[in-house]
């Protein structure tokens, strides 16, 4: 299993530290790493459950990225571990065309959410919607945790609150919770008038644009019979 792996340029780089940044803003935990066939996977957890009693969804940010030289690789690695090493390499980069070599940082063993595999293939077309009905929803449900929770609330209140305000399903969306429109917006993957598509494999829902996807894993007792 590889302990590197190699960015086709600088840009690729830069892009990869805003993902990460954005991720990072939401949520200071972990990335998962999974390279293969030349291409780099990165994925971060915006909403995953706590605990038995969390009802909240499981809702992942993905971007992709061509490498250099094909690496076999799936590792999870701090997210602030990873930034600091991608932000140095930014800064020492001289001819941004040439490939930038990203060593992996110590891997973290305790992850939960990184435990679930999404799949590969299989993905099968499920209609779109508009970038602006995820925008909206995203920016209501913001505004709903910020006057339900007033400062000083204990983190038990906090994460019942935002559990029950992004786990609700999105009017019209079947299987997307509003969390997958929170996740398309903070990390930047709605793109103006371009639609937002749909897809669906086993329990899984994924909403792409050209800028990332979201991947959404539903209960398993709501699979399509």
């Amino acid at each position: 299993m590889s302990q590197s792996f190699t960015l086709t340029d600088s840009q690729s780089l830069s892009d990869l530290i805003v993902f990460l940044s954005r991720s990072g803003r939401v949520l200071d935990g972990s990335a998962r790493l999974m390279a293969s066939e030349g291409v780099l996977a990165v994925y971060t957890a915006i909403f995953y459950p706590r605990g038995l009693l969390d009802a909240s969804p499981t809702v992942l940010g993905l971007r992709t990225y061509a490498l250099k030289t094909p690496v076999e690789l799936d590792k999870v690695v701090p997210v602030r571990s990873l930034l600091e090493r991608l932000k140095r390499l930014e800064s020492t980069a001289r001819d941004l065309t040439q490939p930038v070599q990203v060593t992996v940082p110590l891997e973290v063993n305790t992850v939960t959410w990184a435990g679930i595999s999404p799949p590969k293939g299989g993905w099968e077309p499920h209609g779109q919607t508009p970038a602006a009905v995820l925008e909206a929803v995203a920016r209501a449900g913001i505004d709903e945790v910020a006057t339900a929770i007033p400062e000083g609330t204990g983190e038990l209140i906090v994460e019942q609150v935002r559990s029950e305000v992004w786990g609700r399903q999105i009017d019209g969306l079947e299987f997307v919770p509003t969390g997958a429109g929170f996740a398309a917006y903070s990390l930047g993957f709605l793109a103006g008038d371009e639609p937002v598509q749909l897809y669906e494999s086993g329990l899984w829902t994924r909403l792409s644009t050209s800028r990332g996807h979201v991947l959404v894993r539903r209960k398993p007792w709501t699979l399509r019979s």
